[in-house]
Formats: structure tokens, C-alpha cells, sequence
């Protein structure tokens, strides 16, 4: 029999090598995740009483708030979603009295979609929203990997069970950010268009700009910006100045309950000022903390756009940056490790794999599963190391993708 020594040598050299990362497993684990899966959102629903789940939550939680925002400004009154206890009132209206708050954080212009959602009765609103953006995400993630074998890890995707059991918008900004940036070299002002439209999102465009200017994206900025300036022009016109004083006061709930008191949960949230806020820090340093990784990254990402290294991995290091660039990133959110994952995944096999990646790769796919049941009981921001561990390597495969060009090339495209 091999000896203890000789096992972890072992599994060290597979661990650095990757080679127990066969494609008969990725078809395994994947299968055996959406069997789980399918099996939990059955139990689900078998249980559920009217629109509620067996713990009296809405089904789909977090689309709760999106249909109850819509409610509202069907009604004329689209500044009310704004106020915590009124968008309380909608919920408790629609899902029963003992529905607990979903407070409602996103900029006016989601307001359209919520009312057109909140249009239809509640579960086919459900199904319309989770049916079309996940379709969005699965045909961004089948472009940038367009082979076959991509559908199955792409929907096993641990993020995106929780997306589906949440309602919420993962995957709308999956196929936003993801798209936007596989059309930049094609089809510039399309790309711009798509990225102007996750302002709805807007903790995720802090870098977006930095990068393209960068790299002399011109178009694509002022189509990304005109974008956003027509969009809350349009949203200003059709419901009034009244919802945009709302959100602008609603701001302070937002980062003094939400994200400082951790009224959502600490652990759920993955970022480096949530990790601080677990660990017991007070909050300037856990400012502090944020504002000082938030700014490495800005600086990696900038000379990084400004580099001759593959478009691939200039677009994983943006999408892995604008996770750990702000405060507030829920487990959910990992969704947009997704498409990062797939054009690192791109990039690594057309130029072959570096040691200890197809196992980091294998990590942080399925991170998401784990990640707030392992932050809970151990104060383990699993989701946080993931990112970091994943911008470590894009920037390591991209020191070595320029150092082997001696001279300024021709932008490679992410598909």
C-alpha cells in the first residue's frame, strides 16, 4: 500500500497538475448539481401554499420586491418602493401579512421593467423573468464557448440555483456585462449599449469606464453613456423627478442597514468590507480595507487594458474586478464569475493550462454553493477568496501572455 507521504504527494501533483478535472467528472458533478436542484425547487413548490413557500417567503423571495415595485407604479405612485414601509405594505398586500420586508434598492429605470412584469399575475411574471434572462446568460455563455459541452456546467453553475430560488437578476447581468464585452471589438456601439444598460446594477460599472478608456474604446464609451443618459432621461419623463429624490434619499437605508448593520446577513455578502464587518471591524477600517483593495484593482485593471495580453483575459480581469471593486456583492451576484470563468476557460485552451488552474477553476465554479453556509459557521468569506484567487490568475497568465509578444498586437477577440 502507498504510504501517507507518498498519498499526498499524490494529491499535491494532482491538486498542481489538474488532471482529476476530466471532462466525464465536469459531466458528473454537473448532473448530480441540477439533479439536486431540480429536487429542491420541487420540494419547493410541492410545499408551498398559494405564493408562498413552507417558511411563509414569497417563492422566488427577492422577486417579491421587483413585483411589489411594480405595483406600485402601476398604481401612480412610483415613488413608494422607495420607502421601506410602504413597499412593505405592497408585499404584505400581495404575498399575505406575515410576508417579511424586501426592501427594493435599485435605481428608477428598473421601474419600467418591474411595472411590465407586474402586469401579469404573480407566478407567470416569475416565470417570464427567470425563463428570459437566464436564456440571456446561457446564449452569452454558449458564444463565448461555442461548443455543446458548455450547456451543462453553464447551467450547473452552483450561482445559478440560487438566482433561480431568489428571482433574482444574476443573469440579466451576466448577459449584459458578458455580452457587451464579447461585442467590443465587433460590434462597439451594440457592446455599449448592452453595458450602458447595467446601470440598473450601477456597483458593477465603477471600472467599466477606466478599462475601455484604457484601451481607447471610444465608441463603446460614448454609446454607454448616451445610453444611461437616455435611460434616466426616459425613466425622469415617464414617472417623474418624485422617484428619483426617493432613491437618492432611500441611499442612506441602503448603506447604513443594509450593507454597514449587515441587516442582510454579513455572511451572504462577499466582499472585502463585508469580510471586515464579519471579522468585528469597526467600519472606517473596513473602508479603509475596501477603498485599498478597490484601488489595486482599479490600477491592475487600468495597465492591463493598456497591455498587449489577450482580449480574453482583459475581459476576465474586468468582470472579476467589478465583484471586488464594491461593498456590496450577495452570493448571488457570482453569476458574473461565470462568464470570467468561461473566457479564462477560453483562453487557457487554446494556449494550454498552467499548473494549479484547472484545480482553482474547479474552486471557484462551485464557490457559490457553499459560500454563505460556510461564511455563517465560520466567518469564511469563501466567495471573496474565490475572486481574488481568480484575478491572481488571469493576471499571472496575462504577465506571461505579454511577455512571450515583443511587440503591441492586434486585439484577440473573447469568442
Amino acid at each position: 500500500m502507498p504510504s501517507s507521504r507518498s498519498r499526498l504527494n499524490g494529491a499535491a501533483r494532482g491538486i498542481r497538475t489538474g488532471d482529476w478535472v476530466t471532462t466525464s467528472r465536469i459531466r458528473t458533478y454537473s448532473a448530480m448539481i441540477l439533479a439536486f436542484a431540480v429536487l429542491m425547487f420541487g420540494a419547493l413548490i410541492g410545499t408551498s401554499q398559494r405564493l408562498n413557500d413552507y417558511q411563509g417567503r414569497p417563492l422566488g423571495t427577492d422577486f417579491s420586491n421587483v413585483y411589489a415595485a411594480g405595483k406600485w407604479t402601476l398604481a401612480g405612485r412610483p415613488e413608494a418602493p422607495f420607502d421601506p414601509e410602504l413597499q412593505h405594505e405592497m408585499e404584505k398586500q400581495v404575498f399575505g401579512p406575515d410576508t417579511p420586508l424586501y426592501g427594493w434598492h435599485y435605481p428608477p429605470m428598473f421601474l419600467a421593467l418591474a411595472a411590465l412584469l407586474a402586469s401579469l399575475p404573480y407566478v407567470p411574471a416569475l416565470l417570464v423573468w427567470q425563463i428570459a434572462t437566464l436564456a440571456a446568460y446561457l446564449a452569452t455563455m454558449r458564444a463565448i464557448i461555442p461548443r455543446p459541452e458548455i450547456w451543462l456546467p453553464a447551467l450547473a453553475f452552483p450561482a445559478v440555483t440560487l438566482n433561480i430560488a431568489h428571482g433574482q437578476n444574476g443573469f440579466l447581468s451576466a448577459a449584459l456585462f458578458g455580452g457587451g464585452l464579447l461585442l467590443l471589438d465587433r460590434r462597439p456601439v451594440v457592446a455599449g449599449t448592452l453595458i450602458g444598460l447595467l446601470c440598473y446594477k450601477p456597483q458593477f460599472g465603477i471600472l467599466i469606464p477606466l478599462a475601455l478608456v484604457a484601451a481607447g474604446y471610444w465608441r463603446a464609451v460614448f454609446t454607454a453613456a448616451a445610453t444611461v443618459i437616455t435611460v434616466c432621461a426616459l425613466s425622469w419623463l415617464a414617472i417623474g423627478g418624485g422617484a428619483w429624490l426617493a432613491f437618492y434619499k432611500s441611499l442612506e437605508f441602503t448603506r447604513t442597514v443594509v450593507l454597514e448593520q449587515g441587516g442582510t446577513g454579513f455572511h451572504k455578502i462577499q466582499s472585502m468590507f463585508a469580510a471586515w464587518r464579519m471579522w468585528g471591524a469597526p467600519l472606517d477600517i473596513s473602508y479603509i480595507a475596501q477603498g485599498t483593495l478597490s484601488a489595486i484593482v482599479a490600477g491592475l485593471i487600468f495597465f492591463l487594458w493598456r497591455s498587449p495580453a489577450a482580449f480574453a483575459l482583459k475581459a476576465a480581469a474586468l468582470l472579476i474586478g467589478a465583484m471586488l471593486t464594491t461593498p456590496y456583492l450577495l452570493d448571488y451576484d457570482l453569476m458574473l464569475m461565470a462568464p470570467a470563468l468561461a473566457v479564462f476557460v477560453a483562453h487557457a485552451t487554446e494556449g494550454g493550462f498552467h499548473s494549479y488552474e484547472r484545480s482553482a477553476i474547479a474552486f471557484c465554479w462551485i464557490v457559490p454553493l457553499v459560500a454563505r453556509s460556510v461564511g455563517e459557521q465560520t466567518n469564511t468569506p469563501l466567495g471573496l477568496l474565490a475572486l481574488l484567487l481568480l484575478f491572481g490568475l488571469v493576471l499571472r497568465r496575462a504577465l506571461a501572455d505579454c511577455s512571450s509578444i515583443p511587440r503591441v498586437a492586434v486585439r484577440r477577440r473573447v469568442g
